[in-house]
């Protein structure tokens, strides 16, 4: 395999004069520039990475903070991270957390010991004290969830504003019981979408009934069934049902066909999320949609932009009521 001394022989030119041009630097001549590369692309000669960014102080990598891989509403911010990243000369890593302290501590050290260039938080568990005092120091951007007050810039959408669609829409078409289906409010979007919900309801003059409220807790498919079943189970049961996610939503749809319940007719669902899955249920799932690769694309340009010394500021991307056969 070549080296760079080979390639500056083989060229007659100095080693120095061979790192310029890899470092596209302006005191290399045209020709001198056309040679070197030429040479370059004979030898099949790749500059180490490593050396470089040792020498830049840059290591080209983003680190990415989530919950679970697994969960399909992250899939297309990822997409939108990872393709922005490599069209910029950075790479991206995924940093499952589990809400394990000890697994989020380690990616921290990643950023310290300047392993990583920056981080994109997505993670509505992170710790938040840690994260702003890292943020003191090091680029950080977060995307989807984020936290009022801090001085850390944003993609997010009006969370509050899209729930209040989505139960309009569900009071629109003459519903008045309406349910919410929604996660643990230590969470600032399960907060600011029962505020949405709320808002609605009391725009038409329907009462806020409690009853018809259910924390799920966690999001995933077996809440969303656990809830709808509770929710079945009141002596005044709902019409409708505003789900926080569409994972919840597709679990409270397996626990109405499983009651021998229609939707629409006895129950309409509204989900949150536009995840894939949700254009494949039985019916299809009335949903919010969140611009979900723009979000992931535009974080991953603020990222960068900071790392660069740019002044980055938060951005709220508009929101869509995508209706289906569910409502």
């Amino acid at each position: 395999m070549a080296n760079i001394q080979d390639v500056a022989k083989k060229a007659g030119v100095s080693v120095a004069t061979v790192s310029r041009v890899l470092n596209n630097h302006s005191s290399v001549t045209e020709k001198t520039r056309i040679k070197v590369e030429k040479v370059i692309s004979e030898l099949s000669y790749e500059p180490s990475m490593l050396g470089r960014n040792l020498r830049t102080s840059e290591s080209k990598l983003l680190l990415v903070l989530l919950p679970s891989v697994s969960n399909p509403y992250y899939t297309e911010i990822i997409n939108g991270i990872e393709e922005t990243a490599i069209r910029n000369g950075y790479n991206i890593l995924l940093c499952e957390t589990d809400s394990n302290p000890e697994r989020e501590s380690r990616y921290f050290s990643l950023v310290k010991n300047r392993m990583a260039d920056g981080i994109i938080s997505m993670d509505p568990a992170v710790n938040k004290e840690r994260l702003f005092e890292l943020a003191k120091t090091y680029p950080i951007v977060q995307c989807s969830e984020y936290d009022k007050g801090a001085d850390i810039p944003f993609v997010t959408i009006n969370s509050e504003l899209a729930a209040y669609h989505a139960v309009k829409h569900l009071i629109k078409l003459g519903h008045k019981k309406i349910a919410l289906l929604t996660s643990d409010e230590q969470f600032l979007y399960a907060r600011e979408r029962r505020l949405g919900y709320e808002r609605a309801l009391r725009e038409f003059d329907i009462e806020v009934n409690k009853q018809r409220i259910y924390y799920a807790g966690n999001i995933g498919f077996e809440n969303g069934q656990q809830g709808m079943r509770s929710l079945l189970e009141l002596d005044d049961r709902p019409t409708a049902v505003f789900a926080v996610s569409d994972i919840l939503a597709i679990g409270a749809l397996k626990e109405i066909n499983s009651n021998g319940l229609r939707v629409p007719n006895d129950i309409a669902i509204v989900g949150f999320d536009k995840i894939s899955f949700s254009n494949m249920t039985y019916p299809t799932l009335t949903t919010i949609a969140q611009p979900m690769y723009r979000m992931g694309s535009m974080s991953a340009t603020m990222l960068i932009n900071k790392i660069q010394g740019k002044h980055v500021e938060s951005i709220v991307m508009d929101h869509e009521l995508v209706i289906r056969e569910s409502t």
